[in-house]
């Protein structure tokens, strides 16, 4: 009888499990870097699904889907708005194809540093752009990690200057606020999507493209670009974004869950490639590419031909106000 009751309580405990698994809440998570631990979306990833299914009990079933497979970033974002994908970790491009202020953010030469730009973009000028985020979209952000400091790279010559980029066919985002960018300093902009770039490099449909340190190796762009200019035109961003709908079908305790361990995310991503960008030189050199330096006045230089054409471009799309509440941010940020 004993062994009865035994054999009758596990099957029991199996059928709650299974019962428990096929109830739980499915959140499938996209993003685009490799299924690896060396990648910081992919950490920051793993991190999340282990901290959510830990504090819900596995209430929320969190599955993760790097490299693009669930398809690029337009689709990525449609799919947010439509509900088939539940959560991404998304760059800027794509957030900005389907909200326009998100543009705002190819400010270049805007940011000294990370301290400054996580500064604004955790304070109010971030939650701002969140809560009008999701009244125009039906996207939720969460916040913002790094996506890198961007560089321009290239198989054909050293730029040290705006005057070397002449020539040059470069890859851009897809959101032409990056073609008005990388127009400004000379060269043609062609916008390629991610998972497309490698293969467009390899080809020479584009001689470079622009993007961190963490993107760079990630993808093994190195392969395909020898000169990397360390100009750090702009601080680029990953936005941890859930569609609202299904963060409003969850109860408090899970909406809680998943506003915690996106903090935690957010952080392991931020010092995973706050510290590459740091050491650039090393790791792209150790790479094969030879890394030109742009010293203060070659970036003045930069910024002299490419914010004013830049910030013209972004008013016109979006007005004055977001360009001119980003401007306060930085002005109070470097008052304190």
């Amino acid at each position: 009888m004993k062994t009865m009751s035994k054999l009758m309580t596990a099957t029991a405990v199996v059928a709650m499990t299974a019962a428990g698994a096929a109830s739980a809440k499915e959140l499938k998570y996209a993003h685009f870097q490799a299924a690896d631990l060396s990648s910081p979306k992919h950490a920051a990833a793993l991190a999340f699904e282990a901290c959510v299914e830990g504090k819900t009990s596995g209430s929320i079933d969190v599955q993760i889907f790097p490299a693009s497979q669930l398809g690029g970033g337009s689709e990525i974002m449609e799919g947010l708005q439509l509900g088939t994908v539940q959560m991404a970790a998304i760059h800027d491009g794509p957030i900005s194809a389907v909200y326009k202020p998100f543009s705002v953010l190819a400010m270049p030469y805007l940011f000294d540093d990370q301290a400054m730009a996580w500064s604004v973009m955790d304070g109010e000028f971030g939650d701002a752009l969140a809560e009008d985020m999701l009244a125009q979209t039906g996207i939720r952000n969460f916040g913002v990690a790094d996506n890198g400091v961007r560089n321009f790279t290239n198989n054909v010559k050293p730029v040290a200057e705006p005057a070397d980029m002449e020539g040059l066919k470069m890859r851009v985002m897809t959101a032409p606020v990056w073609v008005t960018l990388v127009e400004s300093l000379g060269a043609s902009a062609t916008p390629v999507p991610w998972p497309e770039l490698p293969g467009a490099l390899q080809q020479g449909v584009v001689d470079g493209q622009e993007n961190g340190v963490t993107n760079i190796v990630n993808a093994s762009l190195y392969q395909h670009q020898k000169y990397v200019s360390l100009d750090g035109h702009v601080f680029s961003w990953h936005a941890y974004l859930m569609s609202d709908a299904f963060f409003q079908s969850l109860n408090d305790d899970e909406k809680s869950a998943v506003e915690q361990c996106v903090e935690i995310s957010k952080t392991i991503h931020r010092g995973m490639t706050a510290a590459q960008d740091a050491n650039a030189t090393a790791i792209l050199s150790e790479k094969g590419m030879e890394v030109v330096p742009v010293s203060p006045e070659q970036k003045a230089m930069f910024r002299a031909a490419a914010q004013p054409a830049v910030r013209e471009y972004i008013v016109g799309e979006i007005g004055a106000d977001w360009p001119d509440r980003l401007d306060a941010a930085v002005e109070a940020y470097k008052a304190q």
